[in-house]
Formats: C-alpha cells, sequence, structure tokens
C-alpha cells in the first residue's frame, strides 16, 4: 500500500466515523482498525488527528461545494431556489447529521486553528456561491441572509432530518428576494 491509497483510506474511514460519531469521540487507533492502514504508515501520512481532521473537512468541502455548485449552474433561471431543493435533497439522505464544519466547531471550538482555516473557508465559499445567486439583485446584504437561511435550516434538519426545513427556508429566500426586487 503506497501513501496515496493510504490517504484515501483513512480519509474514507475518517469521514465515515467523524461524521456519524463525532470527532471527540473516534480516536485514531479506530480510524487505524477501520481503514486497515498500518499504524507507521497512518502517522506517516497524517503525523497528528489535527491534520487527518483538517484534511477530511477539505476533502469534505470540495466534494460539497462542488454538488452545491452544480445545482445552482444547472438552474441559471432560479440559482437561489436550486440551493434549496438541493438542500432538501441533502437533508433526506440517510445518515444525514448536519452540517460536518459547524459539528467539527462545535466540538473543537476556536483550535486547532488548521481546523478552523478549513471552517471559516468553506462558510466564506459558501457566502461567496449565495452571492453570486443573488448578485443581479443589488443588495450585499442579500447574501448574508441566504447564509443564516441555509445554516439555519440545515440545524433544524439535523434535529429533525427531512427536506422540509429546506422547504421552509426556501419559501423565506422568496420572500426575502421578492421584498428585495420591489424595494430595489
Amino acid at each position: 500500500m503506497d501513501d496515496e491509497e493510504a490517504r484515501t483510506r483513512l480519509l474514507d474511514a475518517a469521514e465515515a466515523l467523524f461524521y456519524a460519531e463525532g470527532i471527540q469521540a473516534v480516536g485514531m487507533d479506530r480510524i487505524r482498525t477501520e481503514s486497515g492502514v498500518p499504524l507507521k504508515r497512518l502517522y506517516k501520512v497524517f503525523p497528528a488527528k489535527e491534520a487527518l481532521v483538517a484534511a477530511y473537512l477539505e476533502r469534505r468541502d470540495r466534494r460539497w461545494m462542488a454538488s452545491l455548485r452544480d445545482a445552482v449552474e444547472a438552474a441559471p433561471g432560479d440559482p437561489v431556489g436550486a440551493v434549496f431543493e438541493w438542500l432538501a435533497a441533502w437533508f433526506a439522505e440517510p445518515g444525514f447529521r448536519g452540517c460536518a464544519f459547524l459539528n467539527a466547531f462545535g466540538e473543537l471550538g476556536a483550535g486547532p486553528a488548521g481546523v478552523l482555516d478549513v471552517v471559516r473557508r468553506h462558510k466564506a465559499e459558501l457566502r461567496s456561491l449565495l452571492a453570486g445567486a443573488v448578485a443581479g439583485a443589488g443588495r450585499e446584504d442579500l447574501a448574508d441572509q441566504l447564509v443564516i437561511l441555509v445554516e439555519g435550516a440545515t440545524a433544524v434538519a439535523a434535529l429533525t432530518p427531512g427536506p422540509e426545513p429546506a422547504h421552509h427556508a426556501g419559501a423565506a429566500a422568496t420572500t426575502l428576494l421578492a421584498a428585495a426586487t420591489t424595494t430595489a
């Protein structure tokens, strides 16, 4: 097994376990066991748990944002609606446990710095995507308001999984956008 295969196996195990059970609840020995990667190779690839957590979140960010971006680009006439439809599908997935980034922040707080940086970059990228979706509305604050709707819907769905929180937040976004275009 080379380092790239070990990295993939470790990240697969970390993502499944950290998302389902929490970062603090899962030790490196459990990651090693689940991945089948020898301990020496694990620490060669990821010298510390912080590095593994940051890599797990970075990989998740790339996949999550690419999928959301694809949904928005596929609906040029209603990019904001596409965001909430995408969220509805995500919230209904088996094993949905909310936002991995907010879950990580909730567990680890302001440290370790490498993990916090990934969380902040992910949220900034989400805001940027939403800003692009409402760029024609002429109101800079709309992106921030949509972030709150997205994050709120995600938190509610973590407690009561299913598409309804996304549908409710999407309806609120529609109302918000309608009000913004009449006052712009």
